[in-house]
């Protein structure tokens, strides 16, 4: 499987430790599930390539960037709903 990247953070492993646990009550599960994908998410578009762009601030004007590529997020089965809701 080399096109799968464990990640090694160790929030992410104390996260998932909680998420595994049978005690982790359904509500916090939800919680655990939104808050894992948006650090996988994180770790996962690190590489992303991007633009400069210029923003008015409410000061003045700055540069930034965008994306230049757009992104799609597909669920797999329900669990996955969760983890699009607050990537997307």
């Amino acid at each position: 499987m080399e096109n799968v990247f464990p990640s090694q953070h160790p929030l992410v492993a104390a996260k998932l430790a909680r998420l595994r646990d049978v005690n982790t009550e359904p509500k916090k599960f939800r919680e655990l599930v939104r808050e894992l994908a948006a650090m996988l998410a994180y770790e996962a578009t690190l590489d992303l390539q991007v633009r400069p762009i210029e923003v008015q601030t409410p000061l003045a004007k700055t540069q930034g960037v965008t994306l230049v590529d757009k992104i799609g997020l597909v669920p797999i089965l329900r669990a996955g709903l969760g983890m699009v809701e607050e990537i997307g």
